[in-house]
């Protein structure tokens, strides 16, 4: 009688172990360090000293303003804030106005009703957790009703002067497109970037790319033929490889 051998283990093919696939490391950015070096460099020299366009007296009212800014235009919302900041530039005066009076002030920026409820609610939060005061920590921050991660970078960086990156719609877009920072959330995208950009253009880059996205590469129609790093972009949207001349811009005029 002949009795069969156990298989050995070693015949049978090792299958892949799907948790060591994901350890894989990710590819590489596209871009070498030199040449993001170079982005910001020139980013730098367009824009010295870009700054946000939501009008604001205060970081309350910066708060606010970047909270209304979901979903509508920064010029939309400093319309309607104008006369807002004039009577309710502090949370308890901002209580005070209470719900109601407030929409007649907003009801221009989409989503009002919701936004005003958000704002009476920040408010008396303040109050009551934080003396008043508009706190510097990103996780007090996001506390507040209606702010989320993208308002409190915001705040971080115009308020107080620490370097984030709010990934609002145009920086998701253009850290796509670029292929600079590619990712499918705007947490994975902020985080891409915040790894990849030198240190010492950090406090400004928030900036530079939101206006790069505004004023150049726009939604519909990027305008590559006015683009300062026309020659470093590998996005495959790209229609011009000649980068336009790198100089300053005139002064930002904010409210005009």
């Amino acid at each position: 009688m002949t009795i069969a051998k156990p298989k050995s283990s070693t015949q049978s093919p090792k299958k892949s172990n799907p948790v060591e696939r994901r350890k894989t490391p990710a590819r590489r950015n596209l871009y070498t360090r030199a040449e993001i070096e170079e982005i910001f460099r020139r980013f730098s020299v367009q824009r010295p000293e870009p700054k946000g366009e939501l009008e604001h007296v205060n970081p309350f009212t910066l708060v606010v303003a970047v909270a209304l800014s979901a979903q509508a235009t920064d010029a939309g919302v400093n319309k309607a804030t104008r006369a807002l900041f004039k009577v309710a530039d502090t949370p308890e005066k901002m209580v005070a106005l209470g719900e109601e009076k407030l929409v007649d002030y907003i009801k221009t920026i989409g989503l009002f009703r919701n936004k005003a409820r958000n704002v009476i609610a920040l408010s008396q939060k303040l109050i009551a957790d934080f003396d008043g005061q508009v706190p510097r920590t990103r996780e007090e921050l996001i506390t507040l009703p209606g702010v989320g991660r993208k308002t409190a970078n915001v705040v971080m960086s115009m308020a107080f002067g620490i370097p984030t990156l709010a990934v609002d719609t145009h920086i998701f877009r253009i850290a796509n497109r670029l292929r600079l920072a590619p990712g499918k959330t705007p947490d994975e995208v902020e985080d891409k970037l915040f790894r990849i950009i030198p240190e010492k253009y950090r406090f400004h880059a928030h900036h530079w790319l939101i206006l790069h996205g505004r004023y150049c590469c726009k939604a519909r129609k990027p305008e590559c033929e006015r683009c300062v790093i026309a020659d470093i972009c590998k996005s495959p949207e790209k229609t011009c490889d000649i980068p336009a001349p790198l100089v300053e811009l005139p002064p930002q005029i904010i409210g005009g």
